[in-house]
């Protein structure tokens, strides 16, 4: 009898797409959608990156070196070095996005069966990522009423096992849009190089940060060069989600020399997208303070709007633009599925994503959904007012049945 593979059957659905045929299915129906599910930026992408696109002169789509053009490499080591971080071009490796980053650093410092810890909720892909690997995730749980804060070092230490391989952090986070401090890096930095782990950071969302304090890279901290492996993306930074350019930076020369091996198996990072991305990194500043300020306002109006709501609860974020809401209903994945299927308000309804498919603990946050505030205010402010109909609507529903 053919089957499938073990991991894949283990790899879950992706709780911010699984609800695709639902909605779907509502817009045939001519629903209108406002979709909160996806951190699918509205942001214009900078035209000086489309432009390079449009007006690429070649007669031969030509493969590029699979740690990605020189060129562009060159361009992200003076991009970096205005955050503070100092590298050289041969430190980064171009991906096919920053999931393929992920995968590829996940599989390079991992074998079957070892583990990496995790502080969740976490994006939903970590998951797929190491079950792909063969590797297990350990979370640690980070909870709404402590601003899903980073746990304390003595509580890191307690999960560490011979099998533990590395500590993986978003920051900001995705999907609570938790920013951590300076000091914080600096308490993961003494355990990692204590006990000879990887510290891995997620940092596509490092232009989203809304404190004063600012962001902190893992690569600007001293003393861990052969721990330290940062992820980073053009996606969120330059709204060029279809781009897939990413990388993986690292100051440690076997485990770039290991993914080198992974991304020559691949070829190398598509050609077009790499034009777009160096071009991208042209973008002036202007451009970020906008977008920053945008989506402080856009963060503050979701916010309100949320805390409106009998029995909702949700954090303020210092980052990214992502938040978790706690719902006044027992299972946010059939309320969300209610809404596509069941459910409209003058010909519109939202799309979320259940949470519980942020979190590797089983049976937890069920009644948790993941909002992206990647509308204009006033479509927030609507998509808000629908989502509390639609709680009263489902509520009598649930009642009605029982």
């Amino acid at each position: 009898m053919l089957r499938v593979s073990n991991k894949g059957r283990a790899i879950p659905e992706s709780p911010i797409r699984k609800l695709v045929p639902y909605a779907e299915a509502a817009k045939k129906r001519g629903t209108e959608i406002f979709y909160l599910n996806i951190g699918q930026p509205d942001i214009k992408t900078p035209k000086v990156a489309l432009d390079a696109v449009r007006n690429i002169d070649m007669e031969v789509l030509e493969y590029s070196t699979s740690n990605g053009s020189e060129q562009y490499r060159d361009k992200l080591v003076a991009y970096y070095k205005k955050h503070r971080i100092n590298i050289t071009n041969e430190q980064i490796l171009v991906t096919t996005g920053g999931s393929e980053a992920l995968y590829f650093t996940i599989a390079s410092i991992t074998d079957p069966q070892d583990e990496i810890i995790i502080p969740e909720p976490f994006y939903a892909n970590y998951t797929s990522f190491s079950i792909a690997a063969g590797v297990k995730v350990v979370p640690i749980n980070t909870s709404m009423e402590d601003g899903f804060a980073l746990p304390k070092v003595n509580e890191f230490e307690a999960l560490i096992t011979p099998r533990t391989r590395a500590i993986l952090i978003c920051n900001p986070g995705n999907p609570t849009g938790t920013l951590y401090s300076k000091q914080e890096i600096r308490e993961l930095k003494k355990l990692v190089v204590k006990y000879n782990l990887f510290l891995i950071a997620d940092e596509v969302y490092r232009e989203f940060v809304y404190t004063d304090e600012g962001h902190y890279s893992i690569m600007e901290e001293k003393g861990m060069d052969m721990n330290a492996i940062m992820i980073d993306s053009t996606s969120k930074r330059y709204s060029m989600c279809g781009a897939r350019i990413g990388c993986v930076i690292s100051k440690n020369p076997e485990l770039i020399s290991t993914v080198m091996k992974m991304a020559q198996s691949r070829l190398c990072p598509p050609t077009i997208a790499q034009i777009a991305a160096e071009a991208a990194l042209d973008t002036p500043q202007s451009y970020f303070d906008e977008v920053k300020e945008e989506y402080i306002g856009r963060r503050n109006v979701i916010i309100t709007e949320l805390t409106k709501i009998e029995g909702v609860h949700v954090v303020k974020p210092n980052g990214a633009f992502y938040c978790l809401a706690d719902l006044p209903v027992k299972n946010a994945e059939d309320f969300a599925r209610w809404m596509l299927e069941s459910y409209d308000n003058n010909g519109q309804t939202v799309m979320v994503a259940p949470a519980s498919g942020f979190y590797s603990t089983p049976n937890i946050a069920q009644n948790q959904i993941r909002i992206a505030y990647v509308l204009e205010k006033e479509k927030l402010i609507r998509a808000v007012e629908i989502l509390k109909d639609g709680l009263i609507k489902y509520s009598n529903s649930i009642a009605l049945n029982q």
